[in-house]
């Protein structure tokens, strides 16, 4: 295990309970009240477990000491853990209870490579070109798997009944790891899921973000002097560009709701050799599934012309795509009530003053950081922003879903500033009050069946005559390939 930073910013880092400003609801919940008492309880336990793995800054698929450090608390809490599913070495289940109704909660872990970041609110590398957890993954599976142990412990003093399930799921940075998991069947009988993700609000979410598709494109053509005899060379990298090009040109005719990202990975070795490979890294995303397949299809046959023109040989590899989230109102407006019932976190001095450091070097508004809880959101017909394999579960099991505040308002995403914030009190706090929201609002699942009755009825409204089908290529997930 690599150590922990503890430089100058330690007195924004850790802090001895959750600092919530609650607001009581008229009649307090029992349940809900022991809930919030066993998470404040185990905070100090959650918050050590949340830098631990902030600190092994594991990447999609390798994510091996996160896991067993998640695998090894749920254990600890009382958990049956399964441990490999799905055929990934860093995926398991925890489960507790017997028959219905079947909550499952998920949790991430993976964090990005290139932001190892330390706890200071400027930019300053734990260690340099190292991944880091700048999308707060670090404290993604803790809260979730925290709030499957406070409804373990309820379940065990027979206060409700059935059956909680945490999933372990590795790889949503790259990959997409619950894919393969739903492949397995691993989802097949729950009845409701929850899910969370760190953010700058606190809030329901309730937008659709993208769907997307990821493939690599290979060219391969015949090396030469660049000089001596360049007329003997077919170039791969006049392919690639070409095929860019097209790319480019092809932008003024999708709609607006389509993004194309491509990274080039291999454009050719030395300046003086005609390059006989190359490879890039295409996604297309859009609203809807149904949006961006034919995009997607499009770009692909895109690099045909290319090879054509350049006149060598080309390969397209599915590395695989997500659905667009299928929002379930129902779900979302208990899980508002209890976001509401919590109400907004509460911050320091000193933390306030951290997050108007991260805003001032990143640009941003110097206003601190805010959590307010704001009315539940319409729903967009085109929601933007980004991607989540958790859209391929939520078309197979009603998904409810939260954002909680680990950063200060404005941070950029994916950034060494989240890395930051994660790893200290901001980032903590959010990480408790995701666990207390999400626990609360399965308390109301498990004892409402006409609720879960609704929730489905969605489901399967929104859902109609589509029949699930995975975007991934026939074979186990690529553990080990580096695209």
């Amino acid at each position: 295990m690599k150590k922990l930073y503890l430089g100058i910013s330690a007195a924004f880092m850790l802090s001895a309970t959750p600092l919530f400003a609650q607001k009581k609801p008229a009649k307090p919940d029992p349940l809900k009240q022991e809930i919030q008492q066993t998470i404040d309880a185990r905070f100090a336990d959650m918050t050590q477990l949340s830098d631990q793995i902030w600190s092994f800054e594991e990447t999609a698929f390798h994510e091996s000491q996160s896991a067993e450090a998640l695998a090894a608390y749920a254990e600890k809490l009382g958990f049956k853990v399964t441990k490999g599913v799905g055929e990934i070495p860093t995926a398991f289940v925890a489960e507790y209870g017997s028959g219905s109704p079947i909550i499952g909660i998920m949790g991430e872990f993976d964090a990005l490579p290139g932001l190892s970041q330390n706890k200071v609110p400027f930019k300053s590398p734990l260690h340099e070109d190292a991944p880091g957890h700048g999308c707060g993954h670090n404290l993604f599976g803790v809260a979730s798997l925290s709030a499957a142990g406070a409804i373990k412990d309820l379940i065990a003093e027979g206060k409700l009944k059935g059956t909680i399930r945490f999933y372990g799921t590795p790889a949503e940075e790259k990959y997409f790891g619950k894919l393969w998991m739903i492949r397995a069947g691993l989802m097949d009988d729950v009845d409701v899921m929850m899910d969370w993700h760190p953010g700058a609000e606190t809030k329901t979410d309730v937008q659709k973000g993208l769907a997307l598709v990821d493939f690599i494109v290979e060219f391969s053509g015949q090396a030469a002097h660049a000089s001596a005899d360049p007329w003997n060379g077919r170039s791969a990298s006049d392919a690639l560009e070409l095929y860019t090009t097209g790319i480019n040109y092809y932008r003024e005719h999708i709609k607006p709701t389509v993004r194309i990202h491509y990274h080039i990975q291999d454009g050719g070795q030395v300046v003086n050799v005609v390059p006989d490979y190359s490879r890039i890294w295409v996604r297309v995303r859009d609203s809807s599934r149904e949006g961006m397949t034919p995009v997607w299809k499009q770009v692909e046959k895109m690099a045909s012309g290319a090879a054509i023109m350049a006149n060598v040989d080309y390969k397209v590899t599915l590395v695989s795509g997500i659905h667009e989230i299928l929002v379930n109102r129902t779900g979302s407006a208990v899980m508002q009530k209890n976001l509401e019932t919590l109400g907004s976190i509460s911050y320091t001095e000193e933390e306030q003053v951290f997050a108007k450091k991260i805003q001032e070097a990143t640009g941003k508004p110097q206003i601190g950081v805010v959590s307010v809880i704001e009315p539940m959101e319409e729903t967009q017909e085109h929601s933007m922003g980004g991607s989540t394999d958790v859209g391929d579960v939520s078309w197979v099991v009603p998904t409810i879903r939260m954002s909680a505040t680990t950063a200060p308002n404005g941070t950029p995403w994916h950034s060494w500033a989240v890395v930051a914030s994660g790893g200290m009190s901001i980032g903590h706090k959010g990480m408790g009050y995701a666990a207390k929201a999400l626990a609360m609002t399965m308390a109301d699942l498990y004892q409402d069946e006409t609720l879960r009755s609704e929730i489905k009825a969605e489901f399967k409204e929104k859902k109609g005559d589509y029949v699930y089908k995975g975007i991934i290529p026939d074979g186990p997930p690529p553990l080990k390939v580096n695209y």
